[in-house]
């Protein structure tokens, strides 16, 4: 009998993890699509026995094409280490990309692995790849994960140099309230590297492996907060210097001289900023070291937290903007047209124009357009003079005198719809597997901050892979209101209706039938404008068809909505 423990999320992200410890050698693990995950003969021989010593069993023999549970179709190896694998697939049932890990129901980690993979599955924790499935079935244990083709991971990223001083602080900040978040319910991670971690398209930072890939290695902690803790003192080490703050290198990136011990990430390169150098060495706390000021050491990603927020805010760089070159004239501005182009060296003389309108052509040419301009004013005073009389007249017939009814009015400008605030967002997806589309953006539709948007899954078709007739958002306009229209901005050309909840539903309806379409349209930009008139508190905005992204998949993304009366 098959055990089972589903979390159902989005979409998926990719495998690959690599080992933490400081002196494994690096492995060019990316995950990410185009990057395959290789785990060096120093990995395999530091971690051929888990933490109970037991030797591993070898992995299942499996191969692309491979189906698990006849739902998850093998794509291609990214790992194969330790006794297990992990693999990219299909899932044929969702039509969606997911990571799989997989090993002997008889490994010496199996239970393990899919206990660990349960409480992260219950975490639920969006800063966290999630787990989808745990399952144990046909003597093979198989983990199921998301996977994120639009994410780098950290590896890459400092592949190409150090990250910016605003990027390595949103790194730190996120990671680290996260992994607070996670310590909080009981679970640690204490494999976090560079492979581990990952920032989507969208600027975000995402944790993957969390619990499991400890699991997967048989790794251990008695302090796992410290562990973790110093885990993201080295991450933010390397993303300040590009430097593994350990003597091995690691991850593509030098580590430091030896006997020098651990010097401030600012005293490896030049222009690191002082206070996330201090920050690192505060988190990383090895052998008794410190920052340069002495504060406390940081143990846990809590206090981690609360010292990045005792630190002065690092904002954003202001975007650059490149000065247009100048407006250069045509020859026929510039004068020059038609004549002879200039031998080069040789200064062309022009002729001096003579003073407008002075000779004898041009005096005659005066007195004609000003005899013009009397007859003009003239003609025109007896014109008014001759019209105002005719009026005159025709106020003195008392048989054409008109009356004004006091109800009678001339008609007003129609006023200009104003604005209606939207009090909250939430995501809506009722026909899908799981009942939610990307929740933790949906307050982005309305935040009208420029480059942010709320995105729904990918998909592998316009018409949502035939999975689901649509997906949308749901505004809360905080009470019943008339709307007279609605502006929806897209990330690409997309359909969309207008639907509108009763006027009187006095708390959100959760049925698609609840709500009637008032309006549609297609564009990038689409104003939905309701034939008739609407008054309701609950408006869904809801997606038909989707744009291709640049990967081939379809997926829609709402910039923003702005409602008006």
């Amino acid at each position: 009998m098959a055990e089972r423990s589903t979390a159902a999320v989005d979409v998926a992200d990719n495998s690959g993890e690599q080992p933490l410890t400081a002196q494994a050698d690096q492995s060019t693990a990316d995950g990410v699509a185009q990057n395959r995950e290789r785990d060096t003969d120093n990995d395999e021989a530091q971690e051929n026995t888990g933490a109970d010593g037991s030797a591993m069993t070898s992995p299942p023999e499996l191969h692309s094409g491979h189906k698990l549970a006849r739902r998850y179709r093998l794509e291609e190896c990214v790992t194969r280490l330790d006794g297990f694998s992990s693999w990219r697939a299909v899932d044929e049932k969702l039509r969606r990309a997911v990571g799989v890990h997989i090993l002997p129901a008889d490994h010496s980690r199996a239970r393990s692995v899919l206990a660990a993979a349960r409480s992260s599955a219950l975490l639920g924790d969006p800063r966290f790849v999630q787990v989808l499935d745990a399952v144990e079935e046909n003597d093979v244990v198989y983990v199921v994960h998301e996977w994120l083709p639009d994410a780098t991971e950290l590896t890459a990223l400092l592949a190409a140099g150090p990250l910016e001083v605003y990027d390595a602080y949103q790194m730190v900040s996120q990671i680290s309230a996260a992994m607070a978040a996670a310590h909080r319910e009981g679970l640690a991670h204490l494999r976090l590297n560079p492979n581990a971690v990952l920032r989507t398209s969208t600027g975000q930072w995402r944790i993957r492996g969390l619990a499991v890939n400890a699991a997967l290695r048989g790794v251990s902690s008695e302090t796992p907060q410290r562990t973790d803790t110093e885990s993201i003192g080295a991450l933010l080490y390397a993303a300040l210097t590009q430097r593994w703050p350990y003597e091995s290198d690691a991850y593509g990136m030098s580590g430091l001289p030896k006997d020098i011990g651990l010097i401030p990430p600012d005293q490896v390169r030049a222009g690191v900023h002082r206070g996330l150098s201090e920050l690192a060495m505060r988190a990383l706390a090895n052998d008794g070291a410190t920052a340069s000021r002495h504060e406390s050491a940081c143990t846990t990603p809590e206090e981690l937290v609360k010292a990045i927020g005792e630190m002065p805010r690092i904002r954003p760089p202001e975007p650059a903007f490149t000065t247009p070159p100048e407006y250069q004239r045509t020859t026929y501005q510039q004068g020059t047209y038609g004549r002879p182009t200039p031998h080069p060296g040789v200064t062309q003389a022009l002729p001096t124009p003579p003073p407008p309108l002075q000779s004898r052509t041009g005096k005659a040419l005066k007195w004609a357009v000003s005899a013009l301009l009397i007859a003009a004013l003239g003609l025109g005073s007896w014109q008014l003079a001759d019209a105002l009389m005719d009026q005159g007249g025709k106020a003195d017939d008392t048989n054409k005198t008109q009356t004004t009814d006091g109800d009678d009015k001339s008609p007003k400008k129609p006023v200009s719809g104003k604005p209606i605030a939207i009090t909250a967002a939430r995501d809506f997806d009722p026909f899908g597997s799981d009942g939610s589309e990307k929740p933790a953006d949906v307050g982005k539709v309305y935040d009208s901050t420029p480059g942010t948007y709320w995105q729904t899954d990918y998909y592998l078709s316009t018409d949502f892979g035939r999975l689901k007739s649509g997906v949308g958002v749901i505004l809360d306009l905080g009470r019943s209101q008339q709307v007279g229209k609605v502006t929806v901005s897209f990330v690409g050309n997309t359909s969309v209706e207008l639907r509108a909840a009763p006027s009187d539903a006095g708390v959100q309806p959760t049925s698609f039938d609840d709500y009637a379409k008032v309006a549609e349209g297609t564009g990038s930009s689409v104003t939905l404008k309701p034939g008739e008139a609407v008054k309701s508190r609950y408006l869904l905005v809801w997606l038909t068809e989707l744009p291709q992204t640049s990967d081939g998949n379809f997926r829609g993304r709402v910039v923003d909505v702005k409602v008006t009366s």
